[in-house]
């Protein structure tokens, strides 16, 4: 039986980049039992003495820290010596390298990622869109959108829009629902826009729109979830991606950052053979 940890992050901002690191760190280790604590705006010595009281009689704590400053960075590291508690900076040495690397002074600033710029109010903007535009609503605004997904009933669609929009892509998503029909536009110049096609093993699509029935109480015996008629509407969906040369992403074992990642590869492609 392996030791349970107290994993302690500390955040001199809102702790999403911190708490995205952990979470791909303890991906990497299949017996990781642990108890997790954040601290977010963190950004004065009290503070620290604070956190480093309440967790320094906890048996095998460990803290992550993302802290800019190099001051308060440095105050931390003491006085996790001081209590030996195993901590780790996350950027420092980082900062230090690509500050030698770019032959600058890094500015330190805490919550500068955070900054209300161009970038930041193009990702609103892709956000607002991708909201509107869900589940084949105002197909109308396709023109607008930078990419759109097609895919049958359950395919991630909407998840997988919504993580785009936050990286800044407006996004329309069309179910491929019995004979409805994709907007003609599509049909006459399909290659103008960035069309993908998302697609998942009938198996597994059947189990999970089971569980989507169950979720509502509805009947588990509706064509929805029937193994054959699945099949069916699978095999139609990819005569139309054959049919109109979009390219199709099996989504049956990824994640929706997996699925995204793919997406935006598509996107790219497309985008330079334009130039």
């Amino acid at each position: 039986m392996g030791h349970k940890y107290r994993i302690i992050l500390i955040s001199d901002s809102t702790g999403e980049t911190l708490d995205r690191i952990f979470l791909a760190l303890k991906s990497q280790f299949s017996n990781f039992d642990y108890k997790k604590k954040e601290y977010i705006f963190i950004r004065t010595e009290s503070q620290i003495d604070k956190i480093i009281k309440e967790n320094s009689e906890e048996k095998n704590s460990i803290i992550l820290y993302t802290v800019v400053e190099t001051k308060l960075a440095k105050y931390i590291s003491h006085r996790c010596n001081e209590s030996q508690i195993p901590c780790f900076s996350i950027l420092g040495n980082l900062l230090l390298n690509f500050s030698k690397l770019l032959n600058q002074r890094a500015t330190h600033t805490p919550s500068a990622q955070h900054v209300l710029d161009d970038e930041y109010y193009k990702r609103i903007e892709a956000i607002q869109f991708s909201m509107v535009h869900d589940d084949g609503m105002k197909v109308e605004d396709i023109i607008m959108a930078d990419i759109v997904l097609l895919g049958v009933s359950r395919t991630s669609k909407t998840p997988t829009s919504i993580y785009l929009a936050n990286k800044g892509y407006k996004t329309l998503n069309i179910p491929l629902v019995g004979n409805q029909d994709i907007p003609n536009i599509l049909k006459e110049k399909p290659q103008n826009f960035c069309v993908v096609g998302l697609s998942v093993e009938s198996e597994r699509l059947s189990d999970i729109r089971i569980n989507r029935l169950e979720a509502m109480k509805e009947n588990k015996m509706s064509s929805y979830s029937d193994l054959e008629f699945i099949q069916k509407e699978i095999e139609n969906s990819k005569k139309l991606f054959k049919k109109y040369n979009w390219p199709v992403i099996d989504v049956t074992r990824k994640s929706v950052e997996e699925t995204a990642a793919s997406v935006i590869r598509i996107f790219d492609i497309k985008k330079r053979k334009k130039k």
